[in-house]
């Protein structure tokens, strides 16, 4: 498996077909991942968004898993964790693992002193909490309801 950073027009599909495999994300989300990679192709590093692909060996115009993050707006050396997801065959095999210590590193290379991600309070997400927390992320707020009814934000951050 090869890690890249460029995206290509194959990725819309592909990061399409890798967040509807995780069962995590709602249709809206779905969009939203693949409206990320359009803005990346059109407007490449104006856009914000950096991208770290995954491929998977035997077929590069598949991914595996993928990354998107960038910095803040407004802020000097923030930067955000916008999405991280692995499809269910490329879970627990330490590719998540790989992907966030890739971006972190490509992060600070760029400047970053903080990188935040949030997830969702549901219960599904229990594992992707503990994931962040396994690779040294600190919980910092709760926003109640965030989300939906009942559906909190839990923002993580990670100082480097």
């Amino acid at each position: 498996m090869n890690l890249r950073s460029i995206p290509r027009d194959s990725d819309r599909a592909a990061v399409l077909a890798v967040v509807k495999a995780t069962g995590f994300f709602s249709g809206e989300e779905e969009a939203i991942a693949v409206e990320l990679v359009d803005e990346a192709l059109a407007r490449g590093p104006a856009s914000g968004y950096e991208f770290l692909f995954a491929d998977a060996p035997d077929q590069p115009e598949k991914i595996l898993g993928y990354t998107c993050y960038g910095p803040i707006p407004g802020t000097q050396s923030s930067f955000d964790l916008y999405w991280i997801a692995v499809t269910p065959t490329g879970q627990g095999k330490g590719l998540g693992r790989r992907l966030l210590l890739a971006t972190e590193e490509a992060a600070r290379r760029r400047g970053a002193t903080h990188i935040y991600a949030d997830t969702s309070g549901q219960d599904k997400y229990v594992p992707t909490r503990a994931f962040y927390t396994r690779m040294g992320y600190q919980a910092e707020a709760v926003l109640r309801d965030y989300f939906a009814p009942g559906d909190d934000k839990i923002l993580f951050s990670k100082a480097f």
